[in-house]
């Protein structure tokens, strides 16, 4: 029989996950007797380290969330949208269900920051969590993405899903940004480093910086920034959130009970 009081995350490399923390924190705060671990697993291992796998819910990151969106039977929106899966809960009996809790965790620390009504963004990366931003800033009401990446090329499959949700977008080389915009919204991992000059172009263009880069900080490119920077650790423990509500009840939506005081625990174990 499952075991149904454990959680655990997955990733490669998963030391420096703060989930143990976040998701822990929260569990003692909604009175629950449960663990939550970290666990190194390889992107080549994952099937059959999913087969054996004893917990109620799983986190997934890098190199991973592809993975677990193949593996879920059952998709919500977010992940369908994205082809991407961060979270897999097997606490029922309709199959094993796959969540992208980047894109409302995203959405919800936008808010928090007071720049979830910005009309225009600009997105650095091209990655999977720069996927996630762009269906959490469609969902927010954005008018007009510019994605900037060191290979525009590769965000053809980003400005399709553009087109099909309805967002005006393009894509632009690192050093052709020119045109000024709300929100910058930067997906580059932690430590990364651009050009001098394409952050500073960023910085003098850019609006409000948000990062969801978190360690170190600030980034590279924060320490360019000269409006409003925020970190990603908003953007993680939002994600968390829904995350909890997914082990405790099967539902991204369902509010947790005392929420908000679940919310203040675990921003607490974040420092």
């Amino acid at each position: 029989m499952r075991r149904l009081t454990g959680a655990e995350v997955w990733g490669a490399p998963i030391a420096h996950s703060r989930s143990p923390e976040l998701h822990l924190a929260a569990y003692r705060a909604l009175g629950l007797d449960w663990t939550f671990e970290r666990r190194l697993v390889e992107a080549d291992r994952f099937a059959d380290e999913l087969a054996r796998a004893s917990v109620r819910g799983l986190a997934v990151t890098f190199p991973l969330k592809d993975a677990a969106f193949r593996q879920a039977a059952l998709r919500d929106r977010p992940a369908e949208l994205t082809g991407a899966v961060n979270t897999l809960f097997f606490g029922d009996d309709e199959g094993l269900r796959g969540f992208n809790t980047d894109v409302g965790g995203l959405a919800n620390a936008l808010e928090e920051s007071g720049v979830g009504g910005a009309e225009t963004v600009r997105l650095v990366g091209s990655g999977a969590t720069t996927t996630s931003a762009l269906v959490a800033v469609s969902a927010l009401g954005a008018r007009r993405v510019e994605i900037a990446a060191r290979r525009p090329e590769r965000a053809a499959a980003m400005l399709a899903l553009a087109a099909r949700i309805g967002v005006p977008a393009r894509a632009v080389a690192l050093g052709e940004v020119r045109d000024p915009v709300d929100l910058t919204i930067a997906t580059l991992p932690g430590g990364a480093e651009l050009d001098p000059g394409h952050a500073d172009a960023l910085a003098d263009a850019g609006g409000v910086l948000f990062d969801v880069a978190y360690s170190p900080w600030p980034s590279a490119l924060a320490q360019r920034w000269q409006a409003e920077a925020h970190h990603g650790l908003g953007m993680l423990l939002h994600q968390a959130v829904l995350q909890v509500r997914i082990f405790v009840s099967g539902d991204a939506d369902r509010e947790l009970p005392d929420e908000a005081q679940v919310i203040r625990a675990m921003r607490d174990a974040l420092g």
